[in-house]
């Protein structure tokens, strides 16, 4: 039996059953990622020995006959981006600034999926920091894309996609600042969501842009995804921006969207810039929904236009901001023999960080200095405040938006080397992060001329994320869930 294919429902009416033990599924995973991750290098820490003890607590609790209260994701294989706060593993959030860094507790919603019973197989690769949107940028080399491993992944949470589509995991989760779920899943051809900000803690996520992080999961069907996020979602009283969600995200995916209105943005439809296989995709993607009967609304997002530039004032700032606690003094890299301390700030610096924190971090330090804060920082603001304000507008002619998810499919490692070409890849995605709204990409088959996946990209209101779920699930009775990458699925262990 292929366990790596399976789905959550699947594997857990095969434990339940006693088909296959929890220990022999995690063996059968962690043999599948000794033998392939290697290809990709999605996984920066394999956590083998913690993985077989959580193994060995779900077989106990079965042949005791209490598997079903130890919650929904008992005995489910999971990987965490390397953002993720672990207790007792290694968060480098792929940077030799933290490369020695041992977490001394586990993030939020990582607590909450182990309290779900979840098997924690290892850390994830990804771009330094989460900034970028290939997973190039890690310290610790770049991890490959499972379709076609000259190409990349996407990012910042390439190895989160990438795992989901080698099959090396059931599911995983990764953060999203700018795009780095929803990017990535459509590179890879997985189910990606970002949730609306404040549906998951961040507590215990190591910080990009406090205002604009979301941790969200990645799996290769919906209903995976959304048993993910019941998991992780809720109030949390270490997270002050938070909020109590009793939404069952799996309780409408059988609905269809007979009677749903999908906003579409025409020059979205057509995107400038956009590859043509892509906008073919897009548009039938709304000939489907409208032939299983949605009614098809046309919408004006008037402001959109200015996120990208809105978004590269703020993130950089708050980057500036959260990145100032990696001192060399407490933790993190400390480049020796220094007498004084900002020699040694400078150097541990200099070396502990990459090309493109460095890049982001002096913008943030300059776009919040005096006489230059109230010319960007503050007109960012208020450009926030009106895309926010356009999104509300939008959803009363609405329930959910189409959209691209990516302008094009994955290209080639070292392909784009101009830092600002790279950043044109979240054109699509950044918007729903200033207005702070959920969004999720679903893989709708591959295109004509690449044969790589393409995705869609559904955005909902503010906590009406079961919309974009709904929505999800009937594309999925139509393109089919998320397949394992066929090279990999045909080398599996």
């Amino acid at each position: 039996m292929d366990l790596h294919t399976l789905g959550i429902a699947d594997l857990r009416r095969g434990l339940r059953s006693k088909e296959f033990s929890a220990t022999e599924l995690t063996q059968a995973m962690l043999g599948r990622i000794e033998a392939l991750d290697p290809k990709i290098h999605s996984y920066l820490e394999v956590t083998k020995d913690s993985a077989l003890s959580q193994a060995k607590e779900v077989d106990a609790a079965i042949q005791a006959g209490a598997y079903d209260d130890l919650g929904i994701l008992a005995g489910i294989p999971v990987a965490l981006k390397d953002n993720l706060n672990l207790k007792g593993t290694h968060t480098t959030c792929a940077s030799r600034m933290l490369e020695s860094y041992v977490s001394p507790y586990t993030a939020t919603c990582v607590q909450n999926m182990l309290d779900q019973g979840a098997i924690v197989l290892g850390k994830l690769n990804m771009d330094e920091f989460a900034f970028g949107g290939s997973t190039e940028s890690s310290a610790f080399g770049p991890t490959r894309n499972p379709w076609d491993t000259d190409r990349v992944p996407g990012g910042s949470s390439g190895g989160s996609a990438a795992s989901v589509a080698a099959g090396l995991a059931t599911v995983t989760l990764g953060s999203d600042t700018g795009g780095s779920i929803r990017q990535p899943g459509s590179f890879c051809g997985v189910v990606g969501v970002k949730p609306t900000y404040g549906v998951v803690s961040r507590y215990g996520v190591v910080a990009f842009a406090s205002s604009l992080d979301q941790v969200g999961p990645l799996a290769r069907s919906v209903e995976d995804a959304a048993i993910a996020l019941n998991a992780i979602s809720g109030r949390d009283p270490l997270d002050c921006t938070s909020q109590h969600i009793d939404t069952d995200f799996t309780a409408n995916l059988a609905e269809g969207v007979k009677g749903m209105r999908i906003g579409v943005i025409p020059e979205f439809m057509e995107g400038e810039g956009m590859d043509d296989e892509v906008r073919d995709k897009l548009n039938e993607v709304m000939n489907e929904l409208k032939n299983m009967g949605a009614e098809i609304v046309e919408i004006e997002l008037p402001n959109v236009h200015a996120s990208l530039s809105a978004y590269y004032v703020l993130g950089p700032c708050e980057a500036f901001s959260n990145l100032a606690r990696f001192d060399s003094v407490r933790y993190g890299y400390r480049d020796p023999g220094h007498k004084d301390l900002n020699g040694q700030y400078e150097a541990s610096r200099s070396v502990g960080f990459g090309p493109e924190v460095r890049r982001r971090v002096m913008l943030g330090s300059y776009l919040l200095s005096s006489g230059v804060y109230d010319t960007y920082y503050y007109p960012a603001q208020q450009i926030r405040t009106l895309i926010t304000q356009d999104y509300v507008r939008a959803y009363e002619k609405c329930d959910c938006i189409l959209m691209p998810t990516s302008p094009y499919t994955a290209f080639k490692l070292g392909e784009v080397k101009d830092p600002t070409a790279m950043y044109l890849s979240d054109t699509f995605t950044i918007p729903i992060n200033i207005a702070g709204n959920g969004g999720m990409n679903v893989p709708v088959g591959l295109g004509n001329d690449s044969h790589l996946p393409i995705g869609a990209q559904l955005i909902c209101p503010a906590f009406k994320d079961e919309n974009m779920f709904r929505a999800a699930a009937a594309l999925e009775t139509v393109y089919g869930s998320a397949c394992v990458a066929p090279d990999f699925e045909k080398a599996g262990a």
